[in-house]
């Protein structure tokens, strides 16, 4: 009878072996149901342990494969991006230098046509007509002009909140809210410093006209503003893995090249600062969020837009060493976010985390 109970416990470790194979990775061998194969039972559970364990590591580096390879995209896209603007801030320069002096000129002659014309009591309409016209290709130059002049990062400094406190002021003093209902959503990033203030402001003040031009004829127009702090790329991703071993890591790579990329990247730092602004309009056409930061590319009606607004604010936040990305709001609209490195925090503040709504 022994031989009898040997085979069947060889067929219940036979069975126990299938189980594993077939991807029970939690299922093991009991190796007091086989007392007389103890030590292959063991071996077994050793072998399903190490298979488990190495199918889990094997998950976690095609993960961080996948997460690299995305990154990769990314830096591509964003160098090609970064290529095509400086070639097209080159051609703006000229553009508008050449455009901008006869232009200058005809503005001149304009006023002095239209002072004779008002002294002789002429109907000066028509001259209305082209300094009108003659002052939006001066817009459009000046917008030429914003864009070709390299952003760098500016020595002024301030609260994060201040901007946007000082961005609130001036559309509220213009009237722009008065139609429009706001909220604004002033987190723990407050405090935080901002290099280049005036620049965020500009980029800023651009978001919320085009988010306010967005919900014009919407029946209940609402725009949002928030800001926040999150951790940066740089606190998120460790230099390695406990568990990796040395020939299968790869974030310490990629820690190594966000340290390259300087302590002014938004890649690079601990905490970040994120700015969004949000509206329930009709959001953006899918087909052109790819073009939506292209100088001259807008989608405004002829007349209503030169194209560059958004361009120039996406040059301006890369200056200050940021990223800007744009989606679709919980409304169905467009929302924009800004990040930007976080610096250190105002000792002396008085800024409360608060939450209004105009």
């Amino acid at each position: 009878m022994q031989p009898l109970n040997d085979i069947d416990a060889i067929h219940r470790l036979a069975d126990d072996v299938l189980r594993i194979a077939s991807g029970e990775d939690v299922h093991r061998v009991d190796p007091s149901t086989a007392p007389q194969l103890r030590r292959l039972a063991e071996g077994v559970n050793l072998l399903a342990d190490r298979m488990a364990a190495d199918r889990t590591l094997l998950a976690e580096n095609i993960e961080s494969l996948e997460r690299t390879n995305r990154e990769l995209r990314a830096a591509r896209d964003q160098v090609i991006r970064s290529a095509r603007l400086a070639s097209v801030g080159t051609l703006a320069a000229g553009i508008a230098h050449e455009v901008g002096n006869p232009l200058g000129a005809i503005l001149g002659f304009l006023d002095v046509a239209k002072a004779r014309s008002e002294a002789e009591g002429r109907d000066t309409e028509i001259l209305e007509a082209i300094r009108y016209e003659a002052r939006r290709i001066d817009r459009i130059v000046r917008g030429l002009l914003d864009y070709a002049r390299p952003p760098g990062h500016g020595a002024d400094v301030s609260p994060a909140g201040e901007v946007v406190a000082r961005v609130r002021t001036l559309l509220e003093r213009q009237g722009k809210l008065t139609e429009t209902r706001a909220t604004w959503e002033i987190g723990a990033g407050s405090e935080q410093l901002v290099e280049a203030p005036q620049r965020l402001e500009q980029v800023l003040v651009n978001l919320l006209l085009n988010a306010l031009h967005a919900v014009e004829g919407t029946a209940h127009p609402h725009i949002t503003v928030c800001l926040e702090r999150e951790e940066g790329p740089g606190r998120r991703l460790p230099p390695r893995r406990g568990d990796d071993p040395p020939e299968l890591n790869y974030l310490h790579r990629r820690r190594e090249e966000l340290d390259r990329r300087g302590p002014g990247s938004v890649e690079a730092s601990e905490e970040a600062i994120v700015i969004s602004v949000s509206d329930n309009g009709p959001g953006i056409p899918p087909e052109a969020m790819d073009q939506l930061f292209d100088p001259f590319f807008t989608t405004k009606e002829p007349g209503e837009g030169t194209g560059l607004g958004l361009s120039i604010c996406a040059r301006l936040v890369e200056g200050m060493g940021g990223t800007i990305e744009a989606g679709e709001s919980e409304d169905g609209g467009a929302r924009f976010v800004v990040r930007l490195p976080a610096t250190h925090e105002v000792s002396d503040s008085t800024l409360e985390r608060t939450t209004e709504i105009a």
